[in-house]
């Protein structure tokens, strides 16, 4: 989504969902794997031809590989949007229907043909005018800046730690926020000399080189270690490692660190599940006799919640048949994969629904019909973050320090997010289900679950927010800076800088589209929450209701 904001997620897939003809799940990373109850169809049989709407059906009735004469095998096949999608396509075949959350998995950094990762368009840029959305560093410098004044603010306020600052990045993209982020804290040479090192999260290569480009030269040398690749920060002579993940990045008890997640946890990918009524499975008591489990046998109906597939959609479909609307089907084939839901339990509804009281409060009193969305990858992130600042119990922290700030998009009043996953591409709305590898996911932002899986992962942080980005902005000072940009690059355009009057224009728009309160405006639906060290609500930061500090 990015500058492409939303209006309410409602209605994304079309009509009610269809029912799957198949309970089969399967684990998150692994496509090849079926964790349904019914028997697995034959693997080498489904991966090994090209199947269409019959399914597996149609390739049983290939025989030593070859095609009947009176066969019209052209009926059987299926053109799919791109390579992704017909790998996903005879995966699925063979497996069953798949979570949520498998798809995205692998549409966003798959191998072969992710989003983030695959590049299977030769010069394909995700990020800017020229790609499909527009993030706020790349729509203007002052964005980072107050980022960096903001880790500033909060070295500060927790005593000038002299060194073992680390400055963490998940998800950074090209590398816009993190350079204005340096280059703002090199301004403040004691913060700057307590900085040991910056890492960068990030899964992608192409994008690893970006960052590598911008935050240390086009030809600083790079070195590899079993913790990542290395190279030297151009703003100050510290150390740059880049990592895939952030279990990679050492936890010790005496670094503080200043953590940045911006639009990062938007793409992480989502379960989906439905309240359904199940019906009785015994109509009479059961006997004292028969040992099997109670939670199998039921005499009243029951409430349970089904997980929401991808399934392909039907070949020869049409914009139409799918029903997908219209502002999603503008130059964009038909979707190739759709939801269905799961006609029995599977792994992930028989815990993931069940492990916070907010999705088990929806269930009994919104019952049948409710849908959530759960993101477990969410969980674990803001677990990493709390026992980074607070510690935890396998990783002790004496004094809790250091600070995490999470700027993303998503309903900022506890409620949990349904029915809001999203694509994007060339800064439009497209269907999430039609041009796999080349189409962002995104979806909304649980804020309420980020700070209850840090609150149990550990006692030493307290949460500040979410607030709306546009007030967070302005506390910190964001028309101060645009003056002083502005005031600058006039004085420029009187000594005849030509470049600089339009660059003023260009600073006015950029900030007022920042903090823009309208519908759908970025100020109003993007969010700010905070993760600080436990202080028994002493202080409260800057841009969430309190002042610049100093710790002495």
């Amino acid at each position: 989504m990015r500058t492409v904001v939303p209006r309410a997620a409602r209605g994304v897939f079309g009509p009610r969902f269809a029912h799957s003809c198949a309970a089969a799940t399967r684990s998150p990373n692994r496509l090849s794997k079926s964790l349904g109850s019914g028997s697995s169809p034959n693997l080498s049989l489904a991966l090994g031809t090209r199947t269409g709407s019959r399914g597996l059906s149609s390739t049983a009735r290939r025989r030593d590989d070859k095609v009947d004469e009176n066969e019209n095998y052209d009926e059987y096949q299926r053109k799919w949007s791109t390579p992704l999608a017909e790998q996903l396509g005879k995966a699925i075949s063979a497996t069953g229907p798949v979570p949520l959350a498998s798809f995205m998995r692998m549409c966003l950094t798959g191998d072969m043909g992710g989003y983030y990762t695959g590049a299977i368009e030769k010069g394909r840029d995700q990020f800017g005018l020229k790609g499909d959305f527009v993030t706020s560093p790349e729509i203007s410098q002052v964005f980072g800046e107050l980022i960096g004044i903001w880790f500033v603010a909060e070295w500060l306020a927790q005593g000038r730690q002299k060194q073992g600052v680390e400055l963490i990045e998940v998800g950074p993209g090209r590398g816009t926020l993190m350079s204005d982020v340096l280059r703002t804290i090199q301004k403040f040479p004691a913060m700057a000399d307590s900085i040991d090192a910056v890492y960068m999260v990030e899964a992608s290569p192409e994008l690893r080189g970006a960052q590598k480009k911008l935050l240390c030269g086009e030809d600083a040398a790079m070195t590899e270690s079993k913790v990542g690749s290395h190279s030297v920060c151009k703003y100050m002579s510290v150390p740059i490692v880049w990592t895939e993940n952030i279990k990679s990045i050492p936890t010790s008890a005496e670094k503080m660190p200043f953590v940045v997640a911006h639009e990062f946890f938007d793409a992480l990918p989502i379960h989906a599940f439905e309240c359904v009524t199940v019906p009785p499975t015994q109509s009479i008591p059961q006997d004292e006799a028969d040992r099997s489990s109670p939670s199998t046998k039921t005499s009243q109906p029951t409430l349970q919640w089904r997980e929401l597939l991808v399934s392909p959609t039907p070949p020869e479909s049409t914009h139409e048949t799918l029903h997908t609307p219209p502002s999603q089907s503008r130059d964009t084939p038909p979707p190739d994969f759709q939801l269905t839901i799961a006609q029995a339990a599977t792994r992930h509804s028989l815990y993931l629904p069940e492990s916070s009281p907010r999705y088990r409060a929806i269930k009994s009193g919104a019952g049948p019909g409710a849908l959530i969305e759960v993101c477990p990858d969410a969980s674990l992130y803001a677990s990493d973050f709390a026992a980074r600042i607070g510690g935890s119990a396998q990783h002790p922290k004496r004094k809790p320090s250091g600070a995490a700030l999470i700027l993303d998009y998503g309903p900022g009043d506890g409620t949990v997010p349904t029915n809001s996953l999203r694509g994007i591409r060339r800064h439009r709305r497209v269907s999430p289900f039609a041009e796999p590898g080349l189409t962002d996911l995104s979806a909304d932002v649980d804020f309420a679950g980020i700070a209850e899986a840090a609150a149990r992962a550990s006692e030493g942080i307290e949460l500040h927010g979410p607030v709306e980005q546009g007030t967070f902005l302005q506390i910190m000072g964001i028309q101060e800076r645009v003056k002083a940009l502005v005031a600058a690059a006039k004085a420029r355009a009187d000594a005849g800088d030509k470049e600089a009057e339009g660059y003023a224009a260009d600073v006015e728009k950029a900030w007022k589209r920042l903090v823009d309160r309208g519908p759908g405006g970025m100020g109003k639906v993007y969010k700010v929450m905070a993760m600080l060290p436990e202080n028994e609500g002493r202080r409260r930061p800057v841009g969430f209701g309190g002042n610049v500090s100093v710790e002495e």
